[in-house]
């Protein structure tokens, strides 16, 4: 039952997104401070929670 209604309610797109917007991010970021493999950590990191966040409140942001 709650796995339904989570699959429901979640849609993979904002989440997938938010990762490769953050992977990007963190890879620019990383270069600049010399230090990619913190730069992508942090990126994939902050990515999918901002990710994730939209595809939950999906519906607020219409």
């Amino acid at each position: 039952m709650i796995v339904k209604k989570l699959k429901e309610s979640l849609d993979p797109q904002p989440i997938g997104i938010g990762l490769a917007i953050g992977i990007a991010i963190g890879a620019a970021i990383g270069a600049a401070i010399d230090n990619v493999g913190l730069g992508i950590a942090l990126g994939v990191t902050f990515g999918l929670v901002f990710g994730a966040a939209i595809a939950s409140n999906k519906d607020e942001f219409k």
